[in-house]
């Protein structure tokens, strides 16, 4: 299991070169010029040219990518062209935000979509199980922009019930949270019925049946444990996810987290806040992914039984051919 996470934490070191790699690629080919941005239209091309020298964006690529990479190294994220402060610091007061929002928009989904992926299992065939497929599926196509637009147009403005900008207080997180929470508790839906389902169908369920045992001490005792495992890994790779994909909901209501910031950054051409910003998160995906894996070899036993059948197999292998080695000779 150690050598696993390790191999784990080794695969994120060429992942990580990738992404920045590719980020910094897609920022030079953008159209755009930070400098002008910086100093605005009213600026010589004199004072352009100068601005770009100072920020080394007229040096090569590899130049300019060896340059970010030992400063990250360092602990050096740049400092923002726009607010001329260290993108580390502010994405540091940015982060509680974006965190707030996915944990409860994630515990939100999983409060509503394993109890319908159960209810669905359960009636099987029925026209609640139909209902319950046909809510899943209309929440997985809509997008989160439209379904933003639909709770601040009637639980904001008609209704007036909720704030749709102050996250201030805690009434302000409700329609965010809601609206992240909306396709999130679709897929778990959908995955908890498949689950279940395929569990529901083991000789060990319908032997239980047999002897009489109640259907809820069933369910939720016996084959609600089993049909987890795999939930597990998609409420993980979900919440990971969810750290990038709060761009559009942290802009539609104004919440100043890591996306809204990142957001800004492309806007103003800010190169250190968006080559810091996407390694940022890239690198917390990764590492919750990894999280993930490892409750998942934990919960699960078959994966243990699993490394431990490929050490054993290893071992005799080499057993082998060190026998053959000594009748050989």
């Amino acid at each position: 299991m150690a050598r696993y996470i390790a191999k784990r934490v080794l695969m994120l070191i060429p992942v990580m070169l990738g992404i920045s790699l590719v980020v910094l690629i897609l920022i030079d080919i953008t159209p755009g010029d930070p400098a002008r941005m910086v100093l605005g239209a009213q600026a010589t091309q004199e004072q352009v040219d100068e601005l770009r020298e100072e920020l080394g964006l007229n040096d090569p690529l590899p130049v300019r990518y060896g340059r970010f990479l030992w400063s990250v190294l360092h602990g050096d994220f740049g400092t923002s062209l726009l607010t001329k402060r260290p993108v580390a610091d502010e994405m540091l007061e940015r982060f509680p935000y974006t965190l707030m929002l996915v944990t409860l928009g994630t515990l939100l989904s999983v409060l509503i979509g394993i109890p319908i992926g159960i209810f669905a299992a359960v009636n099987q065939h029925s026209w609640k199980d139909n209902a319950a497929i046909f809510l899943s599926l209309i929440a997985v196509s809509m997008p989160n922009f439209w379904f933003a637009l639909l709770l601040i147009r009637f639980f904001g403005v008609r209704l007036r019930w909720l704030p749709i900008s102050r996250v201030a207080v805690w009434q302000g997180w409700i329609l965010p949270c809601a609206t992240m929470a909306l396709g999130l508790a679709a897929l778990i839906a959908r995955q908890m019925r498949s689950d279940m389902l395929e569990v529901l169908r083991q000789d060990y369920i319908t032997t239980a049946r047999a002897k009489g045992l109640a259907d809820g001490r069933l369910i939720y005792r016996h084959a609600l444990k089993n049909a987890m495992i795999p939930v597990i890994m998609v409420i993980g790779g979900i919440f990971g996810t969810s750290l990038g994909g709060s761009l559009i909901t942290e802009v539609i209501f104004s919440i100043p987290g890591l996306g809204q910031y990142i957001m800004t950054g492309l806007y103003n051409r800010d190169y250190p806040v968006i080559q810091s910003g996407i390694l940022i998160v890239s690198a917390l995906f990764a590492v919750i992914i990894l999280i993930v894996d490892v409750i998942f070899a934990l919960v699960d036993p078959r994966i243990r039984l699993q490394y431990t059948g490929k050490a054993k197999r290893k071992a005799g292998k080499q057993v082998g051919k060190e026998t053959q080695a000594i009748e050989n000779f």
